[in-house]
């Protein structure tokens, strides 16, 4: 057999086990190359600590309007939204039976008057007859104890009849203020009693926020502190102030309300409207980051940055809290300092140190004053 024949497949053999030994040099050598990726130094800014809440607005000046008397309602003179002055007309409940009450007073006052006029008409007379020593002196104390207790009869009379005049009054409601009447929950025929809500009168312009503020964080309330009133999309309403802090805990919430002065000169703002308030507590500098450099995991939030090793760089995970997101940034509460290099771009593709070659990004001043979460 020849030689070189012979040796063939041994040259294929060794060619092939080192054209495999080559190829999985460079696969080694491929996966051990540093990933590339941006990072972005974090630095300290300034942050506006702010928590938000549900807040109420009421009417600084609201009456709401309760019958002082029972009885039916026989005519509403008003609808929701209507603007009344003090003293215009807004129901009539049936003054049918209070009328005849009076009238019925009024004819026993009546008739008191004749009894005192019959009883001055003998006093008169006993005077004359006691001068001239007709009568005794007993028979003119006599006539004079008529006359007294005929007189004191009348005027209890005409108290009661006075009395059941100023009820009578009451069956008409009326207006207590000038303002806009709000919502009518009784119709006509309805009995009404004194703790039917008939309806409000809330004078326009001047509101409230009622804000309730949980009771362990009502400790750091002051007075004057700013408020931001946004709307359902975040948009600013008004700018304001805590007015009042109760000094009392919900025992059933376990808040404390607190109260801001609401400027309304427009008119944009209702009575009863539901907006989002926020509480300015203060601001302190602290570290932002971009959402898109955030990952949650199982509820947590992790951000990957680049620390320097032995070897060189090194994507390192770190689980962060984080507060409110205010326009592409999340304010940090806690995990990250000052001087951390944040990966920005190339995360997705990274595992807990991994080795990764570092450029520089410059980080953006867009956060600055950003609010934080105030929990």
């Amino acid at each position: 057999m020849n030689p070189a024949l012979c040796g063939f497949p041994v040259c294929l053999l060794a060619l092939a086990v080192g054209g495999c030994g080559t190829k999985s040099a460079t696969v080694n050598a491929g996966g051990d190359a540093p990933a590339q990726v941006q990072v972005q130094l974090i630095e300290s800014k300034r942050i506006t600590n702010t928590t938000e809440y549900l807040a109420l607005l009421k009417s600084r000046h609201s009456a709401s309007i309760n019958p002082q008397v029972e009885g039916y309602i026989t005519k509403i003179y008003v609808k929701s939204g209507d603007r009344v002055a003090a003293g215009t007309p807004l129901l009539q409940i049936d003054p049918l039976k209070q009328e005849a009450t009076v009238n019925s007073q009024e004819a026993s006052r009546l008739a008191q008057e004749s009894n005192v006029n019959l009883a001055r008409t003998n006093l008169d007379r006993a005077k004359k007859l006691w001068e001239a020593g007709v009568i005794a002196k007993a028979d003119l104390d006599n006539a004079q104890t008529n006359y007294d207790t005929a007189m004191a009869q009348l005027k209890s009379l005409e108290h009661q009849v006075e009395q059941q005049k100023v009820e009578l009054r009451y069956y008409k409601v009326s207006a207590p203020m000038d303002g806009i009447v709000g919502d009518v929950p009784v119709r006509m025929g309805d009995r009404v009693t004194v703790a039917t809500l008939l309806t409000t009168v809330d004078e326009p312009g001047a509101l409230e926020a009622y804000i309730y503020v949980p009771a362990d964080r009502a400790r750091d309330l002051r007075m004057g502190m700013p408020v931001k009133l946004l709307d359902e999309a975040g948009n600013l309403r008004a700018d304001t102030q805590i007015t009042f802090i109760s000094p009392q805990v919900d025992s059933e919430t376990q808040t404390v309300l607190a109260k801001a002065a609401v400027p309304n000169a427009k008119g944009n703002l209702r009575i009863a409207q539901q907006v989002r308030a926020q509480v300015i507590w203060g601001n302190a500098p602290g570290p932002v980051v971009p959402v898109l450099a955030v990952t949650r995991i199982n509820g947590q939030y992790f951000v990957f940055v680049a620390e320097k090793e032995a070897k060189g760089s090194v994507a390192r995970q770190k689980m962060v809290k984080l507060g409110d997101v205010v326009g592409n940034d999340y304010a940090v509460v806690s995990g990250l300092q000052p001087g951390d290099h944040l990966i920005v771009s190339g995360a997705q593709f990274l595992q807990d140190g991994a080795p990764v070659s570092e450029q520089i990004k410059p980080a953006d001043n867009k956060a600055e004053n950003a609010p934080s979460n105030g929990k």
